[in-house]
C-alpha cells in the first residue's frame, strides 16, 4: 500500500492512498482522482519522505519541528475542520435541490412544515429571500463532499 500527499492546483493538500505508483497514475489519468475541498482533477504528488522502521525508532521533539511543518500542520488542521463543519451542515440539512427558493418561501410563511434545508439558488433569488425576511446563508460547496468520500 502506498500513502502518497498529494495537491491539487488550488494547493489543497490531502493523502491518497494506492496499492501502487501505477495504481496512482492510472487513477490520475483516468480522472478519478479528485480533491476532497475544491473537486477540482489536476492533481500531482507531493514530496514526501517514506517512514522506514528499522527498529530503533526515536520521538520527535518539537523544536525539531520547522515553521513551515507548522505553517502546513495548522492550515491542515483548519480544512480538516472546515470539511467537518461542511458534513455536519450537509447532514443536518435536506437537500431539496433547484426547489430551494419556492420551498423556503413556503416554510417562512407556514405552508410547509419547519425544517432546516439546503439547495440552489441565483445571488438574486437568495438577496430576494433575505429582503423577505427569510434567513439565507450562502454555502458553496464543492460536489464532491456530497459524495461518500473512499
Amino acid at each position: 500500500m502506498k500513502v502518497l500527499d498529494l495537491q491539487c492546483v488550488h494547493e489543497h493538500v490531502f493523502e491518497g492512498w494506492f496499492a501502487s505508483e501505477e495504481d496512482f497514475l492510472a487513477q490520475r489519468e483516468a480522472s478519478l482522482i479528485e480533491c476532497p475541498i475544491c473537486g477540482n482533477q489536476t492533481i500531482s504528488k507531493r514530496l514526501s519522505a517514506p517512514r522506514l522502521n528499522f527498529g530503533n525508532a526515536r520521538e520527535t521533539t518539537p523544536t525539531e519541528v520547522g515553521p513551515q511543518t507548522l505553517e502546513a500542520r495548522d492550515a491542515a488542521a483548519q480544512m480538516g475542520k472546515w470539511l467537518a463543519d461542511a458534513r455536519r451542515v450537509l447532514a443536518m440539512t435536506e437537500d431539496v435541490g433547484k426547489e430551494f427558493v419556492p420551498e423556503a418561501r413556503k416554510i417562512h410563511y407556514g405552508e410547509a412544515p419547519e425544517r432546516a434545508i439546503r439547495g440552489t439558488a441565483t445571488a438574486a433569488d437568495a438577496a430576494a429571500l433575505i429582503e423577505e425576511g427569510i434567513q439565507v446563508v450562502t454555502l458553496d460547496l464543492p460536489e464532491v463532499l456530497k459524495k461518500t468520500l473512499q
